[in-house]
């Protein structure tokens, strides 16, 4: 697109344009992640046989959303973001196809194949938030990020209750029930990919460029992509706060939200004893328990989005992230000391969600516009890469860090990483506010 082009067309007119693309294609994509996750680990356990291999699918998913990040966005810097998107999204879709194959073939490879792919979804879906930044003028920048967030409730809700729907689909299809859900992920994200190549025209990468008279990276590979950003994120001290506050409220979600289905089962069931007669009874009460309890956590992280990215442009970004963090530490006193009572942790993984929502939003926002526009993307990219890798390690480590300390000793870890934060944004206040934007 060409300067003269670009000037003719409204910017505000192609923002609008561009969030509602871009939920669309969230929700749509939500949908089929949501699916997918639901019943991954059943799927893991069958087809390994074991079940060692119980978080085998996160794991995967996790750890590519983790690797994929920095190629998306390096895409997304030579070609726009509609290309960086919309590879993401059909690469998951792939991976979709690839675990209904494996539920027919039986093979626990093809299954960690799709997982794998089903993650390169995952990661756009994490880059969609910043391309709703592109164009957004300074005021409305966290308004335009939390919307797109607040997108993908519907599908992270929706998806876990497409198991039943799912298996009967599959078997009219002459398919394994259990692969009903994965064909939903690949209706959801093959439609999503189709709404991003269609209608994200403009592209706001691009269009954004083309305002400010310069040019996207000429095609090609790049090499040092991941150097160039972690550069960028280095030479701003509002850019490396915005880092650390979105990588650890994301790492001590991921602990605490992945041990509290274990801990409320072993809280109202104690260790499971095979042959006991009262299993089959408990086991229902406690799943209702751990649903709600996840259910209303998932609902905390994506439901009030916008009031997050409202607070985020309103009472400005530092404050919203001293709110996210502070709610971390809320959710994990209350958690941590309140162990023994199911209630209170439900209200702490409520509290926990609420402050991922406010840290990720205020984060993410305050990231995009402390470095400069030609070092933007790469800056995002670094952030997912090292979000999904805290994440990973974050849940990884917790089954240690629980059978050690147990889960009050859990949550305490959680409470230093928000006081870490803490501690670094009154720093950082102490030195002068952070710069307006960096990006204009």
């Amino acid at each position: 697109m060409n300067t003269n082009t670009a000037t003719a067309l409204d910017p505000r007119r192609v923002q609008r344009r561009t969030v509602l693309i871009l939920s669309a294609a969230q929700l749509l994509s939500g949908i089929g992640n949501g699916a997918s996750l639901s019943v991954g680990s059943l799927l893991a356990v069958q087809l390994s046989g074991s079940n060692a291999w119980a978080g085998a699918v996160t794991t995967v998913m996790t750890l590519a959303t983790a690797v994929a990040a920095m190629p998306l966005a390096g895409l997304a810097e030579r070609r726009g973001r509609r290309a960086g998107l919309a590879t993401g999204v059909l690469s998951g879709m792939a991976g979709a196809i690839l675990v209904v194959a494996a539920t027919v073939t039986g093979l626990f490879i093809l299954l960690l194949a799709g997982a794998a792919l089903l993650g390169l979804g995952t990661a756009a879906n994490l880059q969609a938030r910043f391309a709703a930044v592109d164009l957004a003028e300074p005021e409305k920048r966290g308004r335009s990020l939390a919307v797109v967030v607040w997108a993908v409730t519907a599908g992270a809700v929706a998806g876990p209750n497409l198991i039943r729907p799912g298996a009967v689909v599959g078997e009219a299809l002459g398919l394994p029930g259990i692969a009903g859900p994965f064909i939903f992920s690949a209706a959801g994200l093959g439609l999503a990919a189709l709404l991003l190549l269609v209608g994200l025209r403009p592209d706001p990468l691009l269009h954004a460029l083309a305002l400010r008279g310069e040019a996207a990276r000429p095609p090609g590979r790049q090499r040092g992509v991941l150097k160039r950003g972690l550069a960028a994120v280095r030479s701003s001290p509002s850019a490396r706060l915005a880092m650390l506050a979105v990588v650890t409220a994301h790492a001590a979600m991921a602990a605490v939200m992945s041990m509290t289905p274990l801990h409320l089962q072993l809280l109202t069931e104690g260790p499971l004893h095979p042959g006991a007669g009262h299993a089959h009874a408990a086991s229902t009460d406690v799943f209702v328990l751990i649903g709600f309890t996840i259910s209303l956590h998932i609902a905390g992280m994506y439901a009030l989005s916008p009031v997050m990215g409202w607070l985020t442009d309103r009472a400005g970004r530092l404050p919203t992230l001293v709110l996210g963090h502070g709610l971390i530490l809320a959710a994990a006193l209350t958690a941590g000391l309140g162990a023994g009572r199911p209630e209170l942790v439900t209200v702490g993984l409520v509290l926990l969600g609420l402050g991922w929502s406010a840290a990720t939003i205020a984060g993410s926002t305050l990231l995009a516009e402390s470095v400069a526009p030609g070092d933007r993307v790469l800056a995002q990219g670094v952030s997912d890469t090292l979000m999904s890798g805290a994440g990973a390690v974050g849940a990884g480590m917790s089954g240690l860090i629980l059978s050690w300390v147990g889960y009050p000793g859990l949550n305490a870890g959680a409470a230093a990483l928000a006081a870490v934060v803490l501690g670094a944004i009154v720093l950082t206040g102490r030195r002068g506010p952070a710069p307006a934007s960096a990006a204009g």
